[in-house]
């Protein structure tokens, strides 16, 4: 159906102003659940170091008569362990004339975008931290790398697939520092049966493991164990019935457990974290800074430089090979 003979609608007009919305919409996702379970402590440089200790195992024959001589028992040293810093950067560039515009969605664009670029390299700090990377000394030209959360993990493990390609090498020495785990050409579906067997391992070890830190693919297969809490249905009054069905509690044998997904450590290793044996240890905390002026331009950049500290990894443990899909 055609308009009215001589009708001036909007396909003609000239000078309609725009309907744009003041409002920024970015659906990039930026918890850390890592980062925010662990601690925070300094770095005095760019290889972070430590110590760990541990007792004998208890005796349940150590009597002595009485006026018994002592024997001297051979003292054990620490163990020294360590880590390297390493940096997350970022820059970006603003012309002046941008700088002055009028921009739907911020008042500022040089400001949007220090918020933009911090939340960006947070995110990669996570996956650094929380993955398989691991430890590099570095060198000129070559950049350090702070070994991660998998890579640390090597008293309590296992493997889901029955016959993995090669025997894993993670975890730390003073030859090797810690390498990247060995993963299995076929991975399996991850079983109660050994999720239990490594929160058990970590207990008896001396941790007290609170966490579980899986992948979204892994987080639907735990919350089919037998062991979530109870799924429940709630209802407030006058509204609309909820049923609460995830594996957000795991109760086990030895405490119950936050199940906690997250986007950026590999989904195929589910970590069992005692979070009070794990902390990032800043040599420089996160900071932005002005670049050199060049022109009618305005540059910043964002960095941090850090490590995981490691404060004792037989606390923790972890299921690797897990399926994906």
């Amino acid at each position: 159906m055609a308009n009215p003979v001589g009708t001036f609608a909007t396909y003609q007009a000239i000078g309609r102003r725009e309907d744009l919305s003041d409002m920024i919409f970015n659906i990039s996702p930026t918890d850390t659940p890592f980062q925010s379970m662990i601690g925070r402590t300094k770095a005095t440089n760019t290889k972070h170091e430590h110590q760990t200790d541990s007792f004998a195992a208890a005796s349940a024959t150590g009597q002595v008569v009485e006026g018994n001589t002592p024997t001297n028992t051979t003292v054990s040293p620490t163990v020294r362990v360590f880590n390297y810093c390493e940096i997350q950067q970022d820059a970006f560039q603003i012309s002046g004339t941008q700088m002055k515009a009028d921009n739907a969605g911020r008042a500022e664009e040089l400001a949007y975008q220090l918020v933009k670029t911090s939340s960006k390299l947070k995110r990669n700090q996570e996956a650094a931290l929380s993955g398989a990377n691991g430890a590099a000394v570095g060198a000129t030209g070559t950049a350090r790398v702070t070994a991660s959360l998998e890579s640390w993990i090597r008293t309590n493990w296992t493997t889901q697939n029955a016959s993995p390609t090669s025997a894993a090498s993670e975890g730390f020495s003073s030859s090797n520092l810690c390498t990247a785990p060995v993963d299995a050409t076929t991975p399996a579906t991850v079983t109660e049966a050994n999720v239990k067997a490594m929160i058990r391992a970590a207990w008896t070890q001396g941790g007290k493991p609170d966490v579980i830190l899986v992948g979204p693919y892994n987080k639907v297969k735990v919350s089919a164990f037998t062991g979530i809490l109870t799924n429940n249905i709630f209802q407030q009054a006058g509204g609309q019935a909820k049923i609460v069905a995830a594996a957000d509690g795991y109760v086990s044998d030895f405490g119950t457990f936050k199940v906690v997904p997250s986007r950026f450590n590999r989904d195929r290793t589910l970590c069992i974290i005692d979070t009070d044996y794990w902390a990032v240890a800043y040599y420089r905390p996160w900071q932005q800074s002005p670049l050199a002026k060049v022109g009618d331009s305005e540059q910043r950049m964002v960095l941090s430089e850090y490590a995981l500290e490691s404060r004792n990894e037989a606390a923790s443990a972890k299921v690797a090979d897990l399926s994906t899909s």
